[in-house]
């Protein structure tokens, strides 16, 4: 997540095993390996069954995978790995899958980045855009389970139950490259974000859309970033569009998420979703960034501090969405 400071981070694969009865982390960081016992051993997701038949479990997976692969920088070995993996995932759903690759000019050079996007056609022109960024920030050993990891789990699950439907509106499922401040930070102090250094991908895609005329098509775009804590707050962003926070809140609220979606307000300083409202479209943060204080851009930020229970919720609302905007947004045949 790109912010008007941004910070620090490190560590590796995870995967829990059992220690008696109290659990323990094993990571590997720069090939040693080291346990942290008492880690916690998180509650399973609710069923499909009861979140529109999102999968908290399925999302998580994901979330696991790109950990796997390590840092995620844009231009790396990794973040290709990573591109890979979620065009073939998408692909497996049966979904329509465009890459839309690019050069970014950035304080480290020239470098390639990818935006992926699931197009799955509606009934009628209007375009609703749920989007995430995939990429981690250039630091040793940061994974990004949170910040770039849970909200690509999310649309990818996202992905999986989409696809398979079609109504009024074209949703289309965003994955942002470049989202990070791109530099050679040694720690989080040396972190700054600025202008034209960060949110790349989503830049590209709204000045392309502008270009070829389908701007205009776009009714809303959702943006997921940090949503993966087991406490999950999430609070309205303050630059978001009002009439689609209150949209969002108000489902979240219908099904029983009040403690999550809290009503309280938040000024994100920097993110996907300003180079939408830059250019007139409505669009919202979905984000906890309460995380700052704690693991954000730290080598904290590790496959542990995401809860697959809290990517359902997540995942529930934006399913619950797609109707709610259906009934808001006037679909003209």
């Amino acid at each position: 997540m790109g912010s008007v400071t941004l910070v620090s981070a490190t560590v590796a694969a995870l995967s829990f095993v059992a220690c008696g009865s109290q659990p323990t982390v094993v990571s590997h960081v720069g090939g040693r390996q080291f346990s942290i016992p008492n880690a916690t051993v998180l509650p399973p997701a609710p069923p499909p069954s009861t979140t529109g038949g999102f999968d908290g479990s399925r999302a998580y997976n994901h979330v696991r995978h790109l950990v796997d692969l390590g840092p995620r920088p844009p231009g790396s070995d990794a973040i290709r790995q990573a591109q890979s993996y979620i065009i073939e995932q998408l692909k497996s759903y049966g979904c329509h899958v465009e890459e839309h690759d690019f050069h970014a000019s950035t304080p480290i050079g020239d470098l390639p980045m990818k935006n992926i996007i699931a197009k799955i056609p509606g009934t009628g022109p209007g375009i609703v855009l749920y989007a995430t960024h995939y990429d981690t920030v250039r630091l040793p050993n940061f994974v990004g389970a949170d910040d770039g990891g849970s909200g690509t789990g999310t649309m990818l699950e996202l992905g999986r139950v989409l696809c398979s439907r079609k109504g009024k509106l074209n949703n289309w499922i965003v994955f942002f490259d470049g989202e990070e401040a791109q530099g050679q930070w040694a720690d989080k102090n040396s972190i700054r974000w600025t202008a034209t250094n960060s949110t790349l991908g989503s830049r590209e895609m709204a000045a392309s859309m502008a270009l070829s005329g389908e701007l205009k098509q776009v009714t809303a775009m959702i943006l997921a970033d940090m949503i993966g804590p087991s406490n999950l707050r999430i609070k309205r962003d303050t630059g978001s569009t009002r009439w689609l926070v209150d949209l969002i809140w108000a489902t979240a609220t219908r099904l029983g998420y009040a403690k999550v979606f809290v009503n309280e307000n938040y000024p994100v300083g920097g993110d996907d979703h300003f180079s939408f409202i830059r250019r007139g479209i409505a669009a919202c943060d979905i984000i906890d960034f309460d995380v700052q204080t704690t693991y954000w851009h730290t080598p904290q930020d590790t496959l542990e501090k995401v809860d697959p229970r809290s990517l359902a919720i997540v995942g529930h609302v934006f399913l619950e969405t797609v109707p709610e905007l259906e009934k808001k947004i006037p679909v003209r045949q």
